[in-house]
């Protein structure tokens, strides 16, 4: 009967001696890997994760935001700003080689 092969059922594995030295280490980090503070652990860096995607999301949306405003309010206006320079540059020149006064100056 031993030869014949099992039909159904579940067979189990060999249950190992606790006593015997085989197998410590193994046991020791499957004890210490199921452990509750291991568990929470895992649950905290999970969470903090997640806070830090959503914290990085919309920091990036933000600052999307912030930048395409700038672009759209503020560099015109610096240019303007430019522009408005480079003509009072222009006008003392040539009020400079005309020998007139600049324009504010008695």
């Amino acid at each position: 009967m031993a030869s014949q092969p099992r039909r159904g059922g579940v067979s189990l594995p060999d249950r190992r001696n606790p006593k015997s030295g085989g197998g410590g280490a193994a046991s020791i980090i499957s004890r210490i890997s199921q452990s509750e503070i291991v568990s929470r652990s895992r649950q905290v860096a999970c969470d903090g994760a997640y806070v830090a995607k959503k914290l990085l999301k919309s920091t990036g949306k933000a600052a999307w935001i912030a930048g395409t405003t700038f672009l759209v309010l503020v560099v015109p206006l610096i240019i303007e700003m430019d522009r408005e320079q480079q003509l009072n540059d222009l006008e003392l020149q040539q009020a400079t080689l005309l020998g007139t006064p600049p324009v504010g100056q008695k």
